[in-house]
């Protein structure tokens, strides 16, 4: 019976799971990119090139050159609560699978059982030998229970447990990576609040030095007491625009605390300004082919199809024969000493199959929900698909764009500037009104803003960008990595 059972469990019903290919598409973007983008002659306009499959390092946002920062993700990796879930929920996931792995092997049970009964010898026929009516009984006994896997009904629960720890696996990698990019986002941001606030204080000197020559020329009569009032209701407009930027720097502050597992009134140690971080000039660009191997949402998804389909053969299997082997030996006696004694020993094996023949459609519909949530599983991963490369092509869509917009913001400023000098000196020989200042300085403010702005865009692209490819875990040096991405050989091979 047993070396019958043994040919049995080699079969599994079901479907037998297969990682779906990756799609047939050649690039990211609608239209080719740029071999580099465009460049600006200041911090973070640096032209940026494209390397096609180049691979990203697990710590990608070295790459900034940022030591302040390195450090904050380091720490945040090590103290967000977040990270710790995730870990528990792993290790959860793979004692649950190893529980189902025991349901392979016997089950083998051991009990001993003494008592002391009265037995009604005047009423009943004596239960002992001897005949007494008070004695004391003790039996030991060893049971072996075994469930041949005749059908796969443990392999495809072991296998969907399986895949379930390697979907949390996947999901732990994603928090990781969450996690990094949103430190090193809002590190970008608050540097570029820093530049902002500097931009508008800049601003406000600039007011206020105007103000103080029209005060003088007012006293000259050169000026008349509107030109002033104006001047005085623009330097106050500007310096209005501080405490909604100085909250803002305050409320990123807090976030970066809590990213890093603190709280706020304990605050990061770093601060951040956009002259201390370095733009990477080389960009890496994964194969599309690739692409799903890296993302570990992909990943956790496609192993989400993987349990859902491992459920679909564990319906199946519930709907068809069931073995069982129990066996059980033992020993019974008066005394405890004679348990074991000939004509004490007892020993049984009992085999039975049970097969379900009506469950009011309980089992078809259980196997029916199965085949849906398959269904439902593979339609999530397709779609998560689908936001991945969506990812990536916005990224480079704005890594393209935004390198534009800073060469724009650069020439705007330069323009302003030297508008707003020439303007002053202009007001100084009384050769243009005020009303031509004014709108000069304005200029000037909302161009010194928006290079501030345009700058921070460029880190902040460039971020994103190693977080749409997958962020590089699968070259974690510390071993807990999930299985890494198939190799660049295996790639162009499936490409092929």
């Amino acid at each position: 019976m047993l070396a019958l059972a043994a040919v049995l469990c080699g079969c599994a019903v079901g479907p037998d799971f297969h990682s779906p290919a990756p799609p047939q598409v050649n690039g990211y973007t609608a239209e080719p990119l740029p071999a580099a983008t465009a460049s600006a002659p200041v911090p973070a306009g640096a032209a940026q090139r494209f390397v096609t499959d180049k691979d990203i390092p697990a710590q990608w946002w070295t790459l900034f050159r940022s030591a302040k920062l390195d450090a904050l993700i380091e720490r945040s990796l090590q103290a967000n609560p977040t990270i710790d879930a995730a870990k528990a929920a792993l290790r959860q996931a793979r004692e649950l699978t190893a529980a189902q792995v025991g349901a392979y092997y016997p089950q083998v049970q051991a009990s001993f059982s003494p008592s002391r009964q009265r037995n009604p010898v005047n009423t009943l026929s004596p239960s002992l030998a001897s005949g007494e009516a008070v004695f004391n009984l003790y039996t030991a006994q060893v049971s072996v229970g075994y469930t041949p896997d005749v059908f796969g009904l443990n392999r495809r629960q072991v296998e969907s447990l399986a895949a379930q720890a390697e979907s949390q696996g996947f999901q732990l990698e994603a928090s990781r990576l969450t996690l990094s990019s949103n430190v090193a986002a809002a590190a970008i941001q608050e540097a570029s609040l820093r530049a902002q606030i500097a931009a508008s204080r800049k601003i406000v000197g600039v007011a206020s030095e105007t103000l103080e020559i029209l005060r003088r020329q007012r006293g000259f009569g050169y000026a008349s007491g509107v030109d002033v009032a104006a001047q005085e209701s623009l330097l106050a407009q500007v310096q209005q625009t501080l405490p909604p930027l100085q909250k803002q720097l305050a409320q990123t502050r807090d976030l970066l605390a809590a990213l890093a597992g603190g709280f706020a009134s304990e605050g990061p140690a770093e601060t951040f300004e956009l002259s201390e971080l370095q733009l990477p000039e080389e960009l890496p660009l994964s194969l599309p082919s690739r692409l799903v191997q890296q993302r570990p949402d992909v990943r956790a998804a496609e192993a989400q199809v993987h349990a859902a389909s491992a459920q679909v053969g564990v319906a199946l299997a519930n709907r068809l024969p069931q073995f069982s082997i129990t066996g059980a030996a033992g020993g019974t006696s008066t005394v405890l000493g004679q348990m074991f004694e000939a004509g004490n020993v007892f020993w049984s094996v009992v085999g039975d199959v049970t097969q379900p023949l009506f469950s009011g459609g309980t089992l078809m519909h259980k196997q029916r929900a199965a085949e849906a949530a398959l269904d439902e599983a593979t339609a999530q991963y397709r779609s998560t698909v689908i936001t991945a490369f969506q990812n990536v092509a916005d990224t480079l869509n704005a890594l393209e764009a935004d390198a534009e917009g800073l060469r724009a913001a650069d020439k705007a400023e330069n323009a302003a500037r030297t508008t707003l000098e020439l303007t002053r000196k202009q007001l100084d020989n009384g050769m243009v009104s005020y009303l031509a200042l004014l709108s000069a300085q304005q200029a000037y403010q909302q161009a010194l803003l928006s290079l501030a702005q345009a700058q921070a865009n460029r880190y902040a692209d460039t971020a994103a960008l190693f977080q749409a490819l997958g962020g590089g875990w699968w070259n974690r040096a510390d071993g807990q990595a999930m299985n890494a991405a198939p190799s660049q050989g295996d790639t162009a091979a499936a490409a092929r």
